[in-house]
């Protein structure tokens, strides 16, 4: 394994997750605050599930958006 492939693949990809994951949250919050489902004063569960093909990885992240 090129450890400098390896490394620079992880982080290319935890990038993507992490640009795509703040759009979808900011899109989501804006439009239930649009039509009345949130008021901004929310604190939002939120939870990633990552699995890694080949490996047997799945692991959980929990966590909480603040809206104030």
């Amino acid at each position: 394994m090129n450890e400098d492939t390896f490394n620079m693949s992880v982080r290319k990809f935890l990038k993507k997750v992490g640009v795509t994951a703040q759009r979808e949250i900011e899109g989501s919050v804006r439009a239930a605050l649009s039509n009345g489902s949130l008021t901004g004063h929310e604190k939002l569960p939120v939870k990633a599930t990552l699995t890694l093909s080949g490996t047997g990885l799945s692991v959980t992240i929990d966590g909480d958006i603040e809206l104030e």
